[in-house]
């Protein structure tokens, strides 16, 4: 009777499990790759008030959406509109490659765009690599001539880090998907301007 029992909570727990694990399968890979390119203007920024060349941006952002696969079956059409993905927002965060550790804090702001996937690419228009007044905290503040000119961590003259950029959304299927660039970076103060 004991063995009955068992293989009977056991034909009906394995297909359970077997259709769970499909689902959660399904649920977690987006057909499609959202790919976050990053085109530098500026691989140098003198912090010095008027320095040269700084009147520029920090470069250009462009997103495009890859279909993973080719769907174009004509035995069974797919509406490859619901794989477009409807961007939300992006998180900028950053890494000291200069032996460093003190960053300035990351922050997240919201975005709206709709990116047609296998489109050609498309500006991330309100990107922003800096929030307001960064520039006046650490460690970037440590470089000043009236703060000593000098990291602290590192006794360095600059700030070398990379400036990451993740931007986050969704198919209009409901699949997440993210992806990101780095910006690497030295910071200085009167060292010739910025480019």
């Amino acid at each position: 009777m004991r063995m009955k029992t068992l293989a009977l909570i056991a034909a009906i727990a394995l297909p359970s499990v077997a259709i769970l694990s499909c689902n959660s399968v399904a649920r977690e890979s987006a057909p499609v790759m959202l790919i976050v390119n990053g085109t530098q203007n500026l691989n140098q920024v003198d912090l010095q008030f008027g320095a040269a060349g700084c009147a520029t941006s920090l470069g250009t952002v462009q997103l495009s959406v890859k279909l993973l696969q080719v769907q174009n079956d004509p035995l069974h059409p797919v509406n490859n509109n619901l794989n477009d993905v409807k961007l939300d927002r992006y998180q900028v965060t950053y890494q000291r490659t200069d032996g460093g550790k003190l960053t300035p804090p990351s922050f997240v702001r919201s975005t709206a765009q709709v990116l047609t996937a296998d489109a050609a690419p498309a500006s991330l228009n309100d990107f922003i690599a800096f929030e307001t007044n960064a520039f006046n905290l650490a460690p970037f503040a440590a470089l000043l001539p009236q703060n000593g000119g000098r990291d602290p961590e590192t006794g360095l003259n600059f700030v070398k880090m990379d400036i990451i950029l993740t931007v986050y959304g969704e198919t209009l299927a409901g699949e997440r998907v993210q992806g990101s660039a780095r910006f690497p970076v030295n910071f200085c103060f009167n060292c010739g301007g910025c480019f």
